[in-house]
């Protein structure tokens, strides 16, 4: 379970940074007028996004959780700032889990 969180931390950091500058983008592009940024970022948040998923699925099931929890955990990387939060406590969820598992 634990080589499944390193990817799934990474990649929940990189999406959050990610969507945050893609709002700075669509700000540019729908208060400015200026697409530029946002035809660059749209994609490649996408693209770390299906990424991210797959980490999800990775990490949701060796951890055995429920698919309404991974569909949370998935949403994490859709709203600003979230991701970080659910990287959070989805980091000490599986720590926990792995020192009662030792226990």
């Amino acid at each position: 379970m634990e080589s499944a969180l390193k990817p799934f931390r990474v990649l929940a950091y990189v999406v959050g940074v990610m969507l945050l500058i893609l709002c700075v983008a669509m700000v540019l592009r729908y208060g400015f007028g200026n697409a530029e940024l946002s035809k660059i970022t749209a994609p490649i948040h996408g693209g770390f996004y299906m990424i991210y998923l797959i980490a999800v699925m990775n990490l949701g099931m060796k951890a055995r959780w429920t698919w309404p929890y991974m569909l949370g955990i998935m949403l994490g990387g859709t709203v600003p700032f979230l991701s970080f939060y659910v990287e959070r406590k989805v980091t000490q969820r599986v720590q926990n889990a792995s020192a009662t598992a030792e226990a």
